[in-house]
């Protein structure tokens, strides 16, 4: 994502960009989303916790009003899953669908996909995507 798109994002501490393996121990393969969730006051804040060359999971954390802007990846799919908070997501320009805890949304490669948090509370949602590496398309806006 471009700098200036209304977006932070930033590594966790666990180790990024790992090769897919089937050796991993169990610590590395256990999250805790309280050690990951992290707010910014500015823009909605993107934390990478995981990344092989498969796959990434990032963190998504929203205050009220703000977004993820609608955008498609060309090769990867990407699946949210809100854990808190509502929403409102964009699967296309002109539609949207209401989120909350427990919604488990899926966008194919091409799909263009956004999110706002419509709520009054704080919003989360983990997000999974592959392959890597992805690209990413901006599309009009919310």
């Amino acid at each position: 994502m471009e700098k200036g798109q209304n977006m932070t994002s930033e590594m966790s501490n666990k180790d990024a960009g790992r090769e897919c393996c089937n050796q991993s121990k169990i610590e590395e393969r256990l999250f805790k989303l309280e050690d990951i969730v992290s707010f910014d006051p500015s823009a909605g804040k993107k934390t990478i916790f995981y990344e092989t060359g498969c796959m990434a999971g990032a963190v998504w954390c929203l205050e009220p009003g703000q977004k993820v802007p609608n955008h498609s990846h060309s090769t990867s799919d990407d699946i949210w899953i809100c854990v808190q908070g509502t929403g409102t997501f964009y699967p296309g320009f002109g539609e949207k669908i209401e989120i909350t805890k427990g919604d488990i949304i899926f966008s194919e490669k091409g799909q263009q996909h956004g999110m706002v948090n419509t709520g009054d509370e704080r919003f989360i949602f983990v997000g999974v995507a592959g392959p890597i590496p992805m690209d990413y398309i901006a599309h009009d806006d919310l």
